[in-house]
Formats: C-alpha cells, sequence, structure tokens
C-alpha cells in the first residue's frame, strides 16, 4: 500500500522553505513564517505547512507581502496547498486582494521506477542544452503555446543555469528545426527529491509519446545523481498521464496572486 501520508510528509519537510542558491537577481527575504522570493517575473510566497499565525496576525502578514511588492510594482504569488494551515489562510488571502489561479495536484513518484530509456516519435529529437539561445526559443515556444507572453522564462532558465548548472537540466524536442516541447529537471540539494517542470508541448505533436518520453529521460538523469523521488505540479491534463505512470497524488497546490492595479 502506498504510503501517501509518508510522501506528503517528506515533501513538507524536503521541499518547503529556502531553496539553495537563488539565480542571479533573484534573492530570498525571511518575514516571520514565510520565505519572500524576489527579482523573479514575479514576486513568491513559500511557507511552510502550519504559518502558525491566526486571524488579525496573519492578515498583517498578508498585507505586508502585498505591500512589500506593491511598493515595487510587481505582482506577486503566495503558493498554497490543499493541507495548509490555518484552514482559513484562502479566505484571508481572497480578502487581502489575493485571486486564485488554477489549482494543480501534487505529484510524487520513485525516480527509479519511472527511469526508463526515452522513445520519441519518429522525426523528433531529443537533447539537453545549456545555451542561451535555445532557452529563448523554448520561451518562444510556450508563448506560441500560451498565446501569452512567456519571454520571462528564457530568462529565468539562464539565470537557473548560471547560478547551479549542475542542479538544473534542460531538455528539449526539436522536428525540422522547430521546438515541438522542453522540460526541464530541477535537483534540491540536500534533499532526496528532484521537480519536474514544463513539457508543454505543440499542439500537433500531442498525444505521441514526447511528454512521456520527457519524464523517462529525466527520471534517468535524476537517478544518475541519486535522487529517490521525482515530484511534479500537475494540471489536469498532465495529472492522469503522470498517475499512469505511477505518480501519486498526495496534496493540490494553488496559486493566490495579487497584481497591481492596472497590470
Amino acid at each position: 500500500m502506498a504510503d501517501i501520508d509518508g510522501l506528503l510528509a517528506a515533501y513538507d519537510e524536503q521541499m518547503r522553505g529556502e531553496p539553495p542558491h537563488p539565480p542571479a537577481g533573484v534573492s530570498y527575504e525571511q518575514d516571520g513564517p514565510v520565505l519572500r522570493i524576489v527579482g523573479q517575473f514575479r514576486g513568491l510566497v513559500s511557507t511552510p505547512p502550519d504559518l502558525g499565525v491566526h486571524g488579525a496576525e496573519l492578515d498583517r502578514l498578508i498585507a505586508r507581502q502585498r505591500d512589500f511588492f506593491a511598493a515595487r510594482g510587481e505582482a506577486v504569488e503566495w503558493k498554497t496547498r490543499g493541507h495548509d494551515r490555518p484552514a482559513d489562510l484562502t479566505e484571508r488571502l481572497r480578502a487581502a486582494g489575493f485571486v486564485p489561479e488554477e489549482r494543480e495536484t501534487v505529484l510524487i513518484g520513485h525516480a527509479a521506477q519511472l527511469a526508463a530509456a526515452p522513445v520519441m516519435p519518429e522525426g523528433v529529437t531529443l537533447r539537453r542544452t545549456t545555451a542561451d539561445a535555445d532557452m529563448h526559443r523554448i520561451a518562444a515556444m510556450e508563448s506560441d503555446i500560451w498565446e501569452q507572453d512567456w519571454s520571462w522564462l528564457g530568462e529565468d532558465l539562464i539565470g537557473r543555469v548560471s547560478a547551479e548548472p549542475d542542479a538544473i537540466a534542460v531538455l528539449m524536442a526539436e522536428a525540422g528545426g522547430e521546438v515541438v516541447s522542453a522540460a526541464w529537471l530541477v535537483l534540491r540539494e540536500g534533499t532526496d527529491f528532484a521537480s519536474l517542470w514544463g513539457g508543454s508541448t505543440r499542439a500537433q505533436w500531442r498525444g505521441r509519446g514526447i511528454y512521456r518520453a520527457l519524464v523517462a529521460a529525466r527520471a534517468e538523469l535524476a537517478v544518475a545523481r541519486g535522487v529517490t523521488y521525482l515530484q511534479v505540479d500537475a494540471s489536469d491534463d498532465s495529472a492522469p498521464i503522470l498517475r499512469r505512470l505511477g505518480f501519486l497524488p498526495v496534496t493540490t497546490t494553488t496559486p493566490y496572486v495579487w497584481s497591481p492595479p492596472g497590470a
């Protein structure tokens, strides 16, 4: 029987709090129980599972994060999980002007069980890259897929590779000189975990196994680095695929975002 409680406890203990080695231009600032991450495309508030503050004190904590980024003219994301405490946290975030984005499922899988030689469809090649130009190409692909400006992603990936090249592996799938999908593995120093990010695929290439191949390839890289668990924040589209591969759902995560007026 799967030890969901044990996986969730390991996730809470090892994957929440201050990440090591911020990318260039990014800084970490502690404010009581929360960690502010400053200098990304938008601010991020990271929290422990139990904030340990309630009522008016919690309202003041939330307002400080909002007002800090408001003074910078930036949006800020407060990343919540479905089991976070206190229970009225999301209600108080809404009252402070934070708006929920799409809820995702936090899934965890055993890296060794997921590792396999990736099988790509005919005409598609897979390679690892550290080149700045490729990061911009990946961002351009994401912009096309989501019909939004994702140029920030290129700079984010470049910064991560520059700050800690051994802690991130960026993979891109190409066909006919075009980026058709990309995904990256992020290792977290001092833990048993690595995270899977990306995986968006151009519409005409979906349903051909590219997403599964990217999971297998990153699992192989993770196992080679001694990683035990892979963690994913999965959309409703990705979660069923990952569950079929053997990932287990342990909780949910919902970003609550405050944006400057007019943004």
